[in-house]
């Protein structure tokens, strides 16, 4: 299909849509994602470019349990965070409304190949075994692995090797790739896996572990909404990495729309604006 839309004619349709979007939050709507898969089976085939606003419904895979990017109310189902928002302006872009796809971190990538969804959005790492099976848009925010503690130890703990010693007990969450990097590097201290993303860091809290490793941008934000908690220089990560939203391979006509929205979006103020409700908090 030849790409009729210029960048200063999508700058314009996106600046409006970041004006009027009202869709930060959002449920699972799953009948939303049903109707669509049936939508895509009537008519196969095609670039999702034509398909998403033929059907009225952006599926976004998103785990919901990693803030400040997307997360999950347990108890009304409802979805907030900078992706969230940022999810439904890249739908209402594509004249379509978001419907949101549970996954975990480690079903993500395998969940957007099979189909399940258009697009995985909320604080997606980029890294290459991932880009075996998915592709990456442009990144739109660059991250790396930093150290989270309580605010007494932020000393104890400012290398590697002050962390990797026996006795040091580290906390990680399971799937993705602060496990990767854990496992990677931490071979005397001892390694626990917390299950539940959303109250890993309660574990440092209440003395039950002393170090967890994550990115950079959460460390920022934990440590934000919990006093007790403090990020270990987080503009001198230990490792560097970049944070993007994942698309199926082979769809390049989807792939460039969303690139060109996503680079509008870092520089028109829409993602710093959305980014700033959530880390002022």
């Amino acid at each position: 299909m030849r790409r009729t839309v210029t960048l200063s004619a999508l700058a314009a349709v996106l600046a409006a849509t970041a004006a009027g979007s009202a869709l930060a939050v959002g449920s699972t709507a799953e009948p939303e994602s049903k109707r669509a898969a049936a939508a895509d089976r009537a008519q196969p085939g095609g670039t999702l470019l034509d398909r998403v606003p033929r059907r009225g419904v952006l599926r976004v895979c998103t785990t919901g349990d990693y803030r400040p990017f997307s997360h999950r109310d347990p108890e009304s189902g409802a979805y907030t965070g900078i992706d969230i928002k940022m999810a439904g302006d890249l739908a209402k872009s594509l004249d379509a409304k978001p419907s949101f796809v549970p996954t975990t971190w480690a079903d993500l990538v395998d969940d957007l190949a099979a189909g399940r969804c258009d697009v995985g959005m909320g604080g997606v790492s980029v890294t290459l075994a991932r880009a075996r099976k998915a592709a990456f848009s442009e990144p739109y925010l660059t991250d790396g692995k930093t150290p989270i503690v309580r605010c007494e130890d932020k000393d104890t703990y400012q290398t590697l090797e002050d962390i990797d010693r026996p006795g040091v007990r580290v906390v990680v969450n399971p799937g993705g790739t602060n496990e990767q990097f854990a496992r990677a590097h931490v071979k005397q201290a001892t390694l626990t896996v917390h299950p539940d993303n959303t109250t890993i860091f309660d574990e440092i809290i209440a003395g039950r572990a002393d170090v967890m490793m994550t990115d950079a941008s959460e460390t920022r934000y934990q440590s934000a909404i919990h006093p007790e908690l403090c990020a270990v220089h987080p503009d001198e990560p230990f490792s560097f990495s970049e944070k993007a939203y994942v698309l199926p391979r082979g769809d390049t006509q989807f792939k460039e729309y969303v690139d060109q929205w996503v680079h509008l979006a870092t520089h028109d103020g829409t993602y710093k604006k959305y980014e700033d409700e959530w880390m002022k908090r």
